[in-house]
């Protein structure tokens, strides 16, 4: 019995364990949830802070991978697509807190066999022999001739897909920041996070980037340093690999590029090794440029058309064109990047064929930067 005075003491309860907090998804797992969902009807995104300065074509792929690219670029030509309520242009930039109004949408589920453990392995060995720079925020890539950079009809396998046997634990996966046309080789950058991605490409929209490409081309320019400025158009603008063609300022589609060449070497008066610095970053410029100063690019199915010219023997008709170096600023600490990638075997054939010495002085660094 209790004391006199004492109030009874309290019966002592067991108390049920409080639940575990429930596991956040990965980004993986949030990426799967959209792309399952975005075609029960109209969504609304909301631009998150390292999405920052996305266009907002980049931002929908990045969103939604099942999504093809040219079905992201017919959604925002055709007006259906809405940023904080009005339509959206392809060139537009995201800001933190916008909102973004995605039409229903059919995906396409992806035509590749099932991924194994072995094939992944097989990826990521095959991608981690590519790279040319790596540290915690971003890799440099040494892009073969002949591999896609992002899928497309027909194209199943590609670095965009590649990369994804080196997505990290917590379901991040290393982004493109630049592309290659197929048959470009060289150097290629990769994020690994979305913040150093939205930073890298920043570098690219404020020309903080240098890029430096090397080519073999036809004839021996005239002038051997020199400026080319022009406008550049699809012949169609609907097709995401038209042609290029040399357009007026004003014209339908129609955006300057501006690219500086300079000779390193020539051959028998017949081939130039011909060194290109781009400001601006359009599609297919260099070899449009190239074939507009009459001077193709030895091997362009699209751009070379010299009459009775004959490629010469031990020369390989492929792309002879190559992004020789790059320097950019690094993502977190600003301190420039500087990498350069080797001749691919067709074009170290050619230049060992012609005499040409990879190591020779470039003048093109002491091109203009604008």
């Amino acid at each position: 019995a209790p004391a006199p005075g004492r109030p009874p003491a309290k019966r002592a309860e067991a108390s049920a364990p409080a639940p575990a907090p429930a596991a956040a998804p990965t980004r993986r797992e949030q990426r799967a949830a959209a792309s399952a969902t975005l075609a029960s009807g109209v969504q609304t995104l909301t631009v998150e802070p390292d999405e920052a300065g996305m266009r907002i074509d980049r931002f929908l792929t990045a969103r939604f991978p099942l999504l093809p690219f040219t079905r992201v670029q017919t959604i925002v030509r055709k007006g259906e697509l809405r940023v904080d309520g009005k339509r959206a242009k392809p060139n537009d930039r995201l800001e933190p807190g916008m909102s973004v109004r995605v039409p229903p949408l059919r995906l396409e589920q992806p035509t590749e066999r099932p991924r194994s453990a072995a094939r992944e392995q097989d990826d990521a060995e095959f991608i981690r022999s590519l790279i040319l720079y790596e540290d915690a925020d971003m890799m440099i890539l040494n892009k073969p001739f002949g591999l896609a950079v992002q899928g497309g009809s027909g194209t199943v396998r590609h670095v965009d897909g590649l990369l994804a046997a080196l997505t990290s634990p917590d379901g991040q996966k290393p982004r493109l920041v630049h592309r290659l046309d197929k048959d470009t080789a060289g150097c290629l950058i990769v994020a690994k996070t979305r913040l150093a991605a939205a930073t890298l490409a920043k570098s690219f929209r404020s020309r903080a980037a240098r890029k430096i490409y090397w080519a073999l081309t036809a004839g021996v320019p005239r002038v051997r340093q020199g400026r080319v400025s022009t406008y550049l158009a699809k012949e169609e603008p609907t097709d995401a690999d038209a042609r290029m063609r040399v357009a007026k300022h004003g014209d339908e589609g129609a955006s300057h590029a501006l690219t500086y060449y300079a000779m390193v070497d020539q051959a028998a008066q017949k081939l130039s090794w011909l060194s290109f610095k781009p400001v601006t970053g359009r599609t297919h410029q260099l070899r449009a440029h190239a074939a507009h100063i009459g001077h193709p690019i030895v091997g362009d199915p699209k751009y070379f058309s010299v009459e009775n010219w004959e490629l010469p023997g031990g020369i390989q008709n492929r792309l002879h064109l190559l992004a020789r170096r790059i320097v950019i600023p690094h993502p977190r600490t600003g301190k420039p990047v500087d990498v350069s990638a080797p001749l691919p075997p067709h074009m170290a054939q050619s230049w060992n064929l012609l005499g040409f010495d990879a190591g020779r002085y470039d003048p093109i660094v002491e091109a203009p930067e604008a």
